[in-house]
């Protein structure tokens, strides 16, 4: 992926739990609540246009939620108003980042130091899965929407590109902060398509939501 701008030092960061977005994947936002209309309106004026979401992280001790140390930037690519001063947002994931420590500022939203280091990759044009069982994962899917009794537009699964398949899923699949999280930090394509076949088998067999996969 060519960038136009350079990834910057300080990040906006929008803190939403179970909320997952992924280098090239888009993710569609309500944006409603005061601060994050301000950051909306800052990140509009920017030339990268950037937002960082990143989910909260409960911190013993702590006031107010902590948050989790990678998220993911995404930049606005639409946006359209709404009645009540409401905005439809879209997303599109640049690179995740790593956090330095949060900035403390006037602005009314959150704001951290960021690293963009190690994730190289996210800047590619895509990644690939080269031992990636197609026909075997699908087939597991369809238990899986079987089971949670989710109507699915098959002919469109089976069309997308296998990195579209695979992050979309990761995305949109209902699944706790914990397991969102070790997908967002899965270090391929590989790994993040391992990582939600074996949530999903989890849940096959019973199990319930927050199941404590390893992050990388």
């Amino acid at each position: 992926m060519s960038l136009f701008f350079d990834l910057p030092e300080t990040l906006s960061v929008f803190p939403l739990p179970e909320a997952l977005l992924l280098p090239r994947a888009r993710l569609p936002l309500q944006i409603f609540e005061p601060r994050y209309l301000a950051m909306l309106d800052d990140a509009l004026r920017t030339e990268d246009r950037l937002i960082g979401m990143i989910q909260p992280n409960v911190v013993p001790g702590r006031d107010g939620p902590g948050l989790y140390q990678i998220g993911c930037a995404g930049r606005v690519t639409s946006f359209s108003e709404m009645e009540g001063r409401r905005y439809m947002i879209t997303l599109t994931g640049v690179s995740r980042f790593r956090v330095l420590q949060e900035v403390d500022g006037f602005t009314p939203y959150r704001r951290c130091t960021v690293s963009w280091d190690g994730f190289d990759r996210d800047l590619a044009d895509c990644d690939k899965d080269p031992i990636f069982n197609r026909p075997k994962f699908m087939r597991l899917m369809e238990r899986y929407f079987d089971l949670k009794g989710l109507s699915v537009d098959w002919p469109t699964l089976e069309e997308a590109e296998d990195e579209l398949l695979i992050n979309s899923l990761s995305m949109l699949l209902e699944f706790g902060s914990e397991d969102k999280q070790a997908l967002l930090e899965a270090p391929s394509l590989t790994t993040r398509r391992e990582t939600l076949v074996t949530l999903v088998e989890y849940a096959l067999r019973g199990g319930g939501a927050g199941t404590g996969v390893p992050m990388q």
